[in-house]
């Protein structure tokens, strides 16, 4: 039987770095001790001004070629997973799949936030394991969402970030090898929430939006600080469950990087250590649906990764959506 393995990966993050000081300094106030201590982010990237969603994927991406030996018109499709797209249409993966010179690549995006890397690895691997045209996918979380924070709010602009990080999934003869299992789990009562809620049909941009700032990142109500760590819980164990093998057989722990807390508790509850938990929070902030294989390949280029390791794919993001994937590596 096809099967999808993740053959190579890539990331890359802006040159930009701001640092918790200059938050202390744009608001008057000390943020850079929360930050630290609570979420152990010291500083992130954000683009520069002639740098955009497709700039950071283009980047990802030919470190992923590069560490995959492959060469763009190897590629069968790019699937990127993104909410700060290049443009509401057409789409990033298009923008990305000519600049990029993968001639012989399908493209779509896939949408469904900070879940979306996971949902779009899941997606990639069916494509694999459904239809023998499809060999090496490349796979894409990327955020732009500096573009879209609001300064004066101090609930958002310190946390978000910018980057993009890739994995090219290819197909083996080995079943054994690869995608394990996966499952999408969505709460959408909690869809209004968190977003950026105009610039689509519901709310088309005009003078008044931009005068309330509806075209910028905006929580509107604080989520339950225990979701994430009982539905990360929850679906972790029924996947590890129904590939049986239990979460302590499992090497790496990749999860959605907004609350160290989160994390943590997860490990707790899942009864792992911590430390199999890579997080990169500290340096890059919370980077939205690229956190996850930004961290990934920040593991690998760190040499935690071996061949055979079991792995688990853990993203939760706005609506509320959420996606788990176990791969064996």
């Amino acid at each position: 039987m096809r099967n999808a393995y993740i053959k190579s990966s890539g990331s890359f993050a802006p040159e930009k770095v701001i640092t918790n000081q200059y938050f202390n300094e744009l608001l008057g106030e000390d943020v850079d001790t929360w930050l630290r201590e609570n979420l152990t982010i010291r500083e992130r990237r954000w683009c520069g001004e002639n740098e955009s969603t497709s700039t950071l994927c283009i980047e990802a991406a030919k470190r992923a070629l590069e560490n995959g030996n492959l060469k763009p018109e190897e590629l069968d499709l790019i699937i990127i997973s993104t909410d700060t797209p290049e443009f509401i249409s057409p789409s990033t993966a298009s923008v990305v799949q000519y600049k990029l010179g993968a001639v012989n690549a399908g493209t779509f995006d896939l949408n469904s936030a900070c879940s979306g890397f996971v949902t779009a690895m899941d997606t990639a691997a069916k494509f694999i394991r459904a239809d023998k045209k499809y060999n090496n996918i490349l796979v894409i979380g990327a955020y732009a969402m500096s573009k879209y924070l609001d300064l004066t709010d101090k609930k958002t602009v310190t946390l978000f970030a910018d980057g993009a990080g890739a994995v090219i999934l290819s197909s083996t003869s080995d079943s054994g090898r690869g995608y394990k299992a996966s499952g999408l789990h969505t709460e959408g009562e909690y869809n209004g929430w968190m977003g950026i809620y105009a610039g689509g049909t519901a709310m088309p941009v005009n003078k008044e939006v931009i005068e309330r700032k509806d075209h910028l990142l905006k929580f509107v109500k604080k989520f339950p600080k225990e979701i994430n760590p009982e539905t990360w819980t929850k679906m972790i164990l029924a996947l590890t469950k129904e590939v049986n093998v239990t979460p302590q057989d499992v090497k790496h722990y990749f999860f959605t990087q907004i609350n160290i807390n989160s994390i943590f508790e997860t490990c707790d509850n899942l009864k792992v250590p911590r430390e199999r938990a890579h997080v990169i929070m500290d340096r890059y902030g919370y980077t939205g649906s690229a956190c996850i294989p930004m961290a990934f390949d920040d593991a690998r280029r760190n040499g935690k990764l071996n061949e055979g390791d079991l792995a688990v794919f853990m993203g939760s993001g706005g609506g509320l959506a959420f996606a788990c994937a176990i791969f064996k590596l």
